[in-house]
């Protein structure tokens, strides 16, 4: 791993990086405050991703404010949230710089759309940097507000590429088993995972799916990493002709798999993959919702493991999630085909009320500017090397945690009957939850994928943290063992 030019968090710089607003008695909150949100939230709030009758017999977790890497619940108790959120805080939870700047934005203009030709100075800054970042001349950038929004963006972008060539039947997209691409329709369509289509009859026609890229357990016995490469190349190109080359408009990856179990491609993967997708006339549409701005240690993560995209989007770490907004870079035969569309005097079609929003871009761009100044990838690589090796020693002392792989700031840790053979726990024994639980009641908040414990902490942890999240992820590997599992 390289070298960074930021110290650890301890430093002076990390304590600058996530400076606060407010002393922890400004954030208090008094027992009928905290009885009054409960009560509130299991009457009204429907949450995403949550067991309905769970929530009304458990209720939920107030968080109530922020400090770097932690947050506090309504019983003033700290948790180091090695989630980042939802992948996404990568600057903290309380970073001053990103409410200055959200501030002086809302005082000047704290609102403006981006349809008709309209801009404003910082939407248009942020525009540029992001092709600049992305390293696609020429590029052009389209905002949107979630992930979802914009890897749906990128389908309908690549159909009318396709369209304007003269090949409108090329609309059929391929994903990944176990993928999360997101929650709406065509985004979740494009999830290779059971939960996001069973109550919505989905997937869609025309998005299907080819062989998640798992080097533990998706290679056949005695498969070499090259065969298993070779093997999911040649899997996808059976799946094309059989579909019809003709029929299928693009591929969508994750450099590294997040919500799927954080799964790094096997070496080479990329590489054979759009040897086959080029043969085809195929797009490569990169997800970079959780890879982008440093977490796999590069800027973004197709620079990490090889990956040459027609078109990418970015949320999440854009603005740390201060934020709601995310973007598509594309390059510039995708923007010449939509050019090409509307020749006539027509307009595009797409568009968001609050896509390329001026706090937003404000946000971005001091988010943008934060990761300059801290040498973001050589920050990430040098504490995720740590985070590593602190999490192998954990690992280490249990029977059951196996295959801790990622790569920067991004873990996976499986936790199976057998670490020799790879058995997994039945379905039913919920070990990965009864894992997440034990944590939380450390102080550790880590994100349970089935039986795969997630890892992805912000990206100004420094030492003491690693320190603090490796201790107590080892104890809760002992107390589950103690449990009996």
């Amino acid at each position: 791993m390289g070298g960074g030019g930021c110290e650890t968090g301890d430093s002076r710089l990390g304590a600058d990086l996530r400076d606060t607003n407010g002393a922890k008695g400004d954030f208090d909150v008094s027992l009928d405050q905290a009885e009054q949100t409960s009560d509130s939230d299991v009457r009204f709030h429907l949450h995403s991703q949550t067991n309905p009758r769970g929530h009304i017999e458990n209720g939920p977790f107030v968080a109530t404010r922020g400090k770097g890497a932690h947050v506090y619940d309504d019983s003033g108790k700290s948790y180091i949230d090695a989630m980042a959120g939802l992948w996404c805080t990568s600057l903290g939870f309380d970073n001053a710089r990103l409410a200055a700047a959200a501030s002086k934005q809302y005082a000047q203009l704290g609102y403006y759309h981006s349809f008709y030709g309209r801009t404003n100075p910082v939407t248009a800054a942020l525009a540029r940097k992001l092709v600049e970042l992305a390293e696609i001349p020429g590029g052009k950038t389209y905002f949107t507000t979630s992930g979802s929004e914009a890897n749906e963006s990128m389908v309908k972008f690549a159909w009318i590429y396709h369209a304007a060539r003269g090949k409108p039947t090329k609309r059929k997209v391929i994903s990944r088993h176990r993928a999360f691409h997101g929650s709406t329709i065509v985004a979740a369509s494009m999830c290779g995972l059971e939960m996001m289509h069973r109550e919505f009859g989905l997937p869609l026609p025309g998005f299907i799916h080819t062989l998640c890229p798992d080097n533990y357990t998706g290679r056949l016995a005695g498969e070499t990493e090259a065969a298993f490469v070779a093997r999911l190349a040649f899997e996808l190109e059976r799946q094309i002709l059989r579909e019809g080359p003709d029929t299928i408009a693009a591929f969508i990856a994750e450099p590294v798999m997040a919500g799927g179990g954080i799964i790094p491609p096997p070496a080479g993967y990329f590489e054979a993959i759009q040897s086959v997708l080029a043969k085809y006339d195929i797009l490569l549409l990169d997800d970079e919702i959780v890879c982008g701005f440093g977490r796999t240690g590069n800027w973004f993560g197709f620079q990490t493991v090889g990956m040459k995209p027609d078109m990418m989007s970015m949320a999440k770490g854009i603005t740390s999630s201060y934020f709601p907004l995310s973007a598509v870079v594309m390059r510039p035969e995708i923007y010449e085909a939509i050019e090409k569309a509307n020749a006539e005097g027509t307009v595009l079609g797409h568009g968001f009320t609050n896509g390329g929003h001026p706090v937003g871009a404000a946000v971005a761009l001091e988010a943008i500017a934060i990761y300059e100044e801290m040498d973001v990838v050589g920050y990430v690589r040098r504490i995720g090397a740590l985070l590593h090796e602190r999490l192998a020693a954990a690992c280490a002392g249990s029977p059951i945690a196996a295959n801790l792989r990622g790569v920067g700031m991004m873990y996976g840790v499986e936790l199976v009957a057998d670490p020799s053979t790879g058995l997994p726990f039945a379905p039913a024994r919920k070990v990965g939850a009864q894992l997440a639980s034990l944590a939380m009641e450390r102080g550790l908040i880590v994100r349970a994928m089935r039986d795969t414990i997630g890892f992805c902490p912000p990206l100004i942890v420094g030492e003491a943290e690693v320190e603090e999240i490796g201790s107590k992820f080892e104890d809760s590997l002992h107390a589950l063992a103690l449990a009996g599992y």
